[in-house]
């Protein structure tokens, strides 16, 4: 019976770890393409209700090419400590 408890909360561990990975995950797309994704919607709820959503789309392609950008850089530890503070 306490080898099935061990078992178990080892794998209740081992789920947690993985859900906390997919959350960094997550959170890590969300700061690259978050700005994208808010201007894409705003260019969308202006079209929707008839007005020019252009000017929203070029900010979602102005943000998708900084992210672009962003993302093809290196970044090492020495970035992270120098960004920390921003």
């Amino acid at each position: 019976m306490n080898y099935s408890r061990r078992q178990q909360g080892q794998g209740m561990t081992e789920y947690i770890i993985i859900v906390a990975m997919i959350a960094i995950a997550a959170i890590a797309v969300y700061q690259y393409f978050g700005q994208t994704v808010r201007n894409q919607t705003a260019a969308i709820a202006k079209e929707l209700s008839g007005q020019d959503g252009s000017t929203a789309k070029n900010n979602a392609q102005t943000s998708a090419n900084s992210a672009e950008s962003t993302g093809n850089t290196k970044n090492t530890l020495d970035t992270y400590v120098n960004q920390a503070g921003k």
